[in-house]
C-alpha cells in the first residue's frame, strides 16, 4: 500500500539543490493533498559566541528569509498546493529539521560540500537521514 503523507517539510536554504527540493515537495504535496511546510533554519551556531551574535542583524536576516519564503509560498499555491506554511527557525539545521512535530516526510537537497568539509562538519542531509523519525527524500 502506498504511504500517504499529510505533512511534508522542505528545507529551504535558497541554494540550487533547495530549489529542486522545493519543486519535488510541491509535486508530492499536490499528489497527496498534504500540507507543505517550507522551513528555513538560521544556523545560530555559525555566529559563534553570544557576544558576537548581533540581535539586530539576526532580526533583519529572519525578516528577509521570511519574505523569500513567502515568495515560494505564492509559487506553490499557484501550482495547486492547497495548504502551504512557512517558518524561519533558529538553531542547528540538523536538530531543527528532525525535531519538527507531526512530520511525515522531510525533503532536503544534497549538499555541495567537498569530502574534507563533510568529514569535519557532516552534512545537514546526511544527519537528517540518520536522525529523522520519518521518511526523508534527498534530492540531487
Amino acid at each position: 500500500m502506498l504511504k500517504t503523507y499529510k505533512n511534508i517539510v522542505v528545507a529551504i536554504d535558497f541554494s540550487e539543490k533547495a530549489k529542486v527540493a522545493f519543486e519535488r515537495g510541491m509535486n508530492v504535496a499536490r499528489l497527496t493533498d498534504a500540507t507543505l511546510h517550507l522551513v528555513s533554519v538560521i544556523d545560530t551556531h555559525s555566529f559563534g559566541s553570544v557576544e558576537a551574535y548581533d540581535l539586530k542583524y539576526a532580526k533583519a536576516l529572519k525578516e528577509k528569509t521570511l519574505d523569500q519564503l513567502r515568495e515560494y509560498k505564492v509559487i506553490a499555491e499557484q501550482a495547486g498546493v492547497k495548504n502551504v506554511q512557512v517558518s524561519v527557525e533558529e538553531g542547528s539545521p540538523k536538530a531543527v529539521l528532525t525535531n519538527l512535530a507531526d512530520t511525515d516526510l522531510i525533503i532536503v537537497g544534497a549538499t555541495g560540500l567537498n569530502r574534507a568539509e563533510r568529514f569535519l562538519l557532516g552534512s545537514v542531509s546526511e544527519n537528517v537521514v540518520r536522525s529523522a523519525k520519518c521518511d526523508v527524500l534527498v534530492v540531487r
